[in-house]
Parts: C-alpha cells; sequence; structure tokens
C-alpha cells in the first residue's frame, strides 16, 4: 500500500465531504441552532446519544456546551448529558432491560417537555438509538439526528435530520464533529455573544 497516495486521498475525501455538507446540511444545522437556541432561553436542556465514535462524539458536544468553546465568550453552562457516560447505568440496564433500551430508559428519566434529543448514528439504524427517538417522542421532546448515508430508519422518525453525505463511517464522523462545532459556536454566541 503506498501510504502517502492513501492519506492524499482520505484528506482529499474528507474535504470534497465537507463541501458536501455546506450544499446539502446547511438548513439542518441552522434549524438546529435555532432549536437549541430556543430551548435554552426556555430553561430546558439537551440529551446526547450514540454508539462507539458517536458515543465519544456525545461526549465531547456535551463538553463544548457544558464548559464552553469560544474562550471569548464569558457565559453559564449549557445544560447537557451525554447518556454514554455512566459505565455502571449502561451495563446494568444492558444486562436487565436489553442494550436496545439502555438510552431509552435514559430518557424517560431525565427528559422532559421542551428537551431535546441529539440522536448519532453513523448508519441512522441503531436500535438502541432509534429507541430513544420514540422515547423522546413521548416525552414531547424535539430530536436533531446526525446521521450518514441515506440516513436509515432515523432519518423520517428525528425532527431535524442532518445526514452527512458519504458512506465511509469516517468521513461521517469527521462531518459530525464539524458540524457539532458549528452548532455548538453559534448556539453560544446567539445566547452569549452579542
Amino acid at each position: 500500500m503506498d501510504k502517502k497516495k492513501f492519506a492524499i486521498d482520505s484528506l482529499i475525501e474528507s474535504s470534497e465531504t465537507k463541501i458536501k455538507i455546506q450544499n446539502e446540511c446547511l438548513p439542518g444545522i441552522l434549524d438546529s441552532i435555532n432549536l437549541l437556541v430556543d430551548a435554552y432561553k426556555n430553561g430546558k436542556k439537551l440529551l446526547l446519544c450514540g454508539n462507539g465514535g458517536s458515543a465519544a462524539d456525545c461526549q465531547h458536544i456535551a463538553t463544548e456546551l457544558m464548559i464552553r468553546l469560544n474562550h471569548n465568550i464569558s457565559r453559564p453552562a449549557l445544560a447537557a448529558i451525554a447518556l454514554t457516560t455512566d459505565t455502571s447505568n449502561l451495563t446494568a440496564g444492558g444486562n436487565d432491560i436489553g442494550y436496545e433500551n439502555i438510552f431509552a430508559r435514559n430518557v424517560e428519566g431525565l427528559g422532559n417537555n421542551g428537551d431535546v434529543l441529539l440522536a448519532i448514528s453513523t448508519s441512522g439504524n441503531s436500535p438502541n438509538v432509534i429507541k430513544a427517538v420514540e422515547m423522546a417522542h413521548s416525552k414531547k421532546m424535539k430530536v436533531i439526528g446526525f446521521l450518514g448515508g441515506s440516513g436509515g430508519k432515523l432519518n423520517s422518525i428525528v425532527d431535524i435530520p442532518i445526514v452527512v453525505p458519504s458512506n465511509n463511517t469516517q468521513r461521517i464522523q469527521e462531518g459530525h464533529i464539524t458540524i457539532a462545532h458549528i452548532i455548538c459556536e453559534l448556539t453560544e454566541y446567539e445566547l452569549y455573544g452579542k
């Protein structure tokens, strides 16, 4: 394998995916910012769920909101909870009520009317994320979906689907975190930067 060519091809694919995101995902990004700004103005919170790399993204995004992203803006914490961080909760849930129910159970316990769920799934077909979305809707929460490929089953059940136009999991994950940084920074600015 030609390592240099592989690296260059990966970088080109990544940048081409970002251009596609600009062309195809901007309305969903802007809608997500408006949804979060309204939720935070009304004292609501964000819950986040996903598996694997998407679980790590949940923690990353929640931290950007709880702590801050733009160091030029002094602000209070924005309530965000990654449902992926409590190993006792996740392992008990997986053992006692089934892995497909672990996020839904936490949405049931922590979610309230007007809160927002960010559901992350590169395939759009993760059963435990789908159940979390269904639970969120039953709690009268709004749902943003960070998805990839065709958007999968989640594409039609989330309120705001943001589907990264790629079938390569790495490119989808890179797109998700770029989109998240834009959403977090502009939400922060809209609330506290003026």
